[in-house]
C-alpha cells in the first residue's frame, strides 16, 4: 500500500474545531455527524487534518478536521490536491490488464522479453519474473526505494538537499539491482516499488507510449477525472492543497515536505477524493476492464504483512482485499508519499467508496498503525452500513 516505507507518526498537535460538511448523507446508516466523529478521531491520533469523502452510487458527503497549514490555521480544503502514491499502482494494473485483453501483453510474458537486459545480476533473472509477478508483487526484487538518499538517511537535511532530484526508470531498477533477489519469483509475496516502475516500463515498450500516457488516455480522460494527472519530474502540487508533513523522528518537530520530485509508476499520481472515488468505483463496477481481466485483478495471494492491520489481506494485480466487519470484502489499495497517506476502500460492486486524504506522516510505527487504524474503522463502517 506504501510507497515508501512505513514512515511513523507524530504526536499530539493543536487544531482548529472541525467543520462539518453538507448535510447530505451518502450511506444509510452513516451520517454526516457520524462522519465527522470518525474524521475527527484520525486527527486525534495527531495528523495535522483530515479530509474524508464517501460516495454511495454517485451520491458523496465530506468532512473535514484539522488544519491545512499550521501557520495559516486555515482549514484542510474540500477539493484540496494530494499525492496519492502508491494508488498509482492500480491505475498501472488496470492498463496493463487492459491491454492484455488487447492481445498486446501477456501476464506470462517474462520482463526479459520486454525489457531485455535489464534484471540482472546478483542473482536477479528477468527471464524468470513474469508480468504478473510484477502486478502481484510475487517477483522477490529488491525495492529500490531503500538506496534512495532520502530513505538512507532519513533527516531534514536530506529531504531538502534530494527534494528536487529525479531519476529515470533505468536508474531506479538498477538500484535494485545491487540486492539479491529476497526469494525466487512466485514463491511468496513482498511488496516492491520495483516491481511497477517496470510495469511501467513494459506499458512504454508494448505501447510505444509513456505510461502516463496510456493512464490518460484510457482511465483518467474516459472518466472526466479532471483533478487528476502525473507530474513527472515536477516538485510541485496544484493549488489548492494542504501543507504535506514530516515529523522525521519521534518528538522531533514537523517539516513541511510538501515540495519533492518523485513522478514514476509505483507512485507519480496526485488526484483529489472525489476523483479517486470515481477511479475505484469505476473498476470495480466493471467499466474500466472485461470480465476475465477483472476476475485475474481480483485473483490474491495472502500479504501476511498487511494482516497487521488488515484481516485476511490478500494481494491481487494492483488491487488488495481485506475482511471488514460485517464479513463482506473490501477493495483498496492506498498510498503514502513525503508527507502524505491515502487511505480507501470500495464495496465489490463499485457502489459504495471510501477515500481518505491525511496531509502529516507520523515520526513512529506505532503511530502510523494508530493512524491507519483510525481511518480503516471509518472505511469499514461506511461500507458496511452501505451494504
Amino acid at each position: 500500500m506504501l510507497k515508501k516505507r512505513f514512515i511513523g507518526v507524530i504526536g499530539a498537535v493543536v487544531v482548529a474545531a472541525p467543520v462539518l460538511s453538507s448535510p447530505v448523507a451518502a450511506a444509510p446508516g452513516y451520517s454526516r455527524e457520524q462522519l465527522q466523529r470518525d474524521v475527527d478521531a484520525i486527527r486525534d491520533t495527531g495528523t495535522t487534518g483530515v479530509l474524508a469523502e464517501v460516495n454511495v452510487k454517485g451520491r458523496s458527503m465530506k468532512a473535514r478536521s484539522g488544519v491545512a497549514d499550521l501557520r495559516t490555521r486555515e482549514p484542510v480544503p474540500w477539493n484540496g490536491y494530494y499525492r496519492v502514491g502508491s494508488n498509482t499502482k492500480t491505475f498501472v494494473a488496470t492498463v496493463i490488464l487492459q491491454l492484455v485483453a488487447e492481445g498486446k501483453v501477456g501476464l506470462a510474458d517474462t520482463v526479459e522479453r520486454w525489457l531485455p537486459g535489464l534484471v540482472q545480476g546478483n542473482g536477479n533473472d528477468g527471464s524468470k519474473i513474469t508480468v504478473r509477478d510484477l502486478l502481484r508483487q510475487t517477483s522477490g526484487l529488491y525495492d529500490y526505494s531503500y538506496y534512495l538518499p532520502q530513505d538512507v538517511d532519513h533527516t531534514p537535511e536530506t529531504y531538502r538537499k534530494v527534494r528536487f532530484r529525479s531519476y529515470t526508470p533505468e536508474q531506479l531498477v538498477k538500484m535494485a539491482m545491487r540486492h539479491e533477489p529476497l526469494f525466487a519469483p512466485g514463491a511468496r509475496w513482498n511488496y516492491s516499488n520495483t516491481n511497477y516502475v517496470l510495469a511501467g516500463m513494459i506499458i512504454a515498450k508494448a505501447t510505444g507510449n509513456p505510461w502516463e500516457h496510456e493512464v490518460h488516455e484510457r482511465i483518467i480522460a474516459p472518466l472526466g477525472l479532471d483533478h487528476t494527472s502525473s507530474p513527472g519530474t515536477g516538485a510541485y502540487v496544484p493549488r489548492p492543497h494542504a501543507t504535506f508533513y514530516e515529523r522525521f523522528t519521534p518528538g522531533g518537530p514537523l517539516v513541511d515536505v510538501t515540495v519533492f520530485s518523485d513522478g514514476h509508476a509505483d507512485g507519480g499520481l496526485i488526484s483529489t477524493t472525489g476523483d479517486m472515488n470515481r477511479f475505484l468505483r469505476a473498476l470495480l463496477s466493471g467499466r474500466l476492464l472485461r470480465p476475465a481481466q477483472m476476475a485475474q485483478m481480483k485473483q490474491t495471494v495472502e500479504a501476511k504483512e498487511w494482516q497487521v492491520l488488515y484481516k485476511e489481506a490478500g494481494y491481487g494485480l494492483g488491487l488488495a482485499k481485506r475482511r471488514t466487519s460485517c464479513g463482506t470484502w473490501a477493495w483498496f489499495h492506498g498510498g503514502s508519499m513525503f508527507g502524505v497517506s491515502s487511505v480507501n476502500s470500495v464495496s465489490a460492486d463499485g457502489r459504495t467508496s471510501v477515500e481518505i486524504m491525511l496531509p502529516t506522516q507520523p515520526g513512529e510505527m506505532e503511530g502510523k498503525i494508530a493512524q491507519l487504524a483510525a481511518a480503516d474503522k471509518l472505511t469499514d463502517r461506511a461500507l458496511c452500513a452501505a451494504r
